[in-house]
């Protein structure tokens, strides 16, 4: 039997930014990212509060092949900015289905986004306002996986709601091997001692330490987000416990 209240009162919703380039594989869609943007204005008019993390890997990725001759810190900085078009572009989604948004950036540019406040933050959510963190942490060397975590732990969030191209974590990459096996229940040691790429290691330890379990799902199901939220065992569940 479905619930009829959420299972979780605040999130934080980490997207990546191939996830609103969809098929064009650069670039934003706009048909996808509206899509993605009224299913976030769903889970928020049932009184869920919604942060969200975007990826800028449609643009820029700071440690992905095309910045292999730059230095590191000159391409995070660029992969930094792509998070800021992207969590712009949402923003603008988001609006047009009626859903009060601000966007928050980490490196600060007050022409386009507020600076990251964590107490402003809160508020906005507590006004029912969609928060979408732009710029990472601020800092090269850390990616966007890190920037989810430490803002989930920053607002206090329930869980981190990770929206991928796959049903879940696998002991193998299920769309290049034959018989991966899914996890419904991992541990945060598990999947550091496994290698497995659901996030950074970094971003694995800091939820480990502050014990924020983090739900991996497909975002390409339609309704997904609003199933997690509603607390349907779907996808991957990373906690302290089996």
């Amino acid at each position: 039997m479905t619930k009829t209240a959420p299972a979780y009162k605040r999130i934080l919703l980490k997207l990546s930014g191939e996830a609103l380039a969809a098929n064009q594989g650069f670039g934003v869609d706009t048909k996808r990212i509206h899509e993605i943007a009224g299913e976030i204005s769903e889970v928020q008019k049932l009184g869920v509060q919604v942060a969200i993390v975007v990826g800028g890997g449609n643009f820029f990725r700071g440690v992905a092949q095309q910045a292999k001759d730059m230095d590191r810190v000159s391409a995070d900085h660029m992969g930094m900015l792509a998070t800021v078009i992207n969590a712009l572009a949402l923003q603008d989604a988001l609006e047009k289905q009626s859903t009060y948004t601000r966007v928050m950036s980490a490196i600060e540019m007050n022409q386009v986004a507020e600076p990251f406040i964590r107490r402003r933050a809160i508020r906005h959510l507590e006004k029912n306002r969609v928060v979408i963190f732009a710029g990472g942490t601020g800092n090269p060397y850390f990616s966007t996986d890190t920037a989810a975590s430490l803002r989930a732990m920053e607002i206090k969030a329930d869980a981190i709601f990770k929206a991928t191209k796959v049903d879940g974590i696998y002991d193998a990459d299920p769309m290049k091997v034959d018989g991966a096996r899914k996890f419904n229940h991992i541990t945060y040691m598990d999947v550091l001692k496994l290698g497995l790429k659901v996030m950074d290691s970094t971003a694995i330890s800091l939820c480990k330490d502050n014990n924020l379990p983090i739900v991996v799902f497909s975002l390409n199901q339609h309704g997904n987000i609003k199933r997690v939220v509603m607390g349907e065992k779907i996808g991957s569940v990373v906690s302290a416990e089996k």
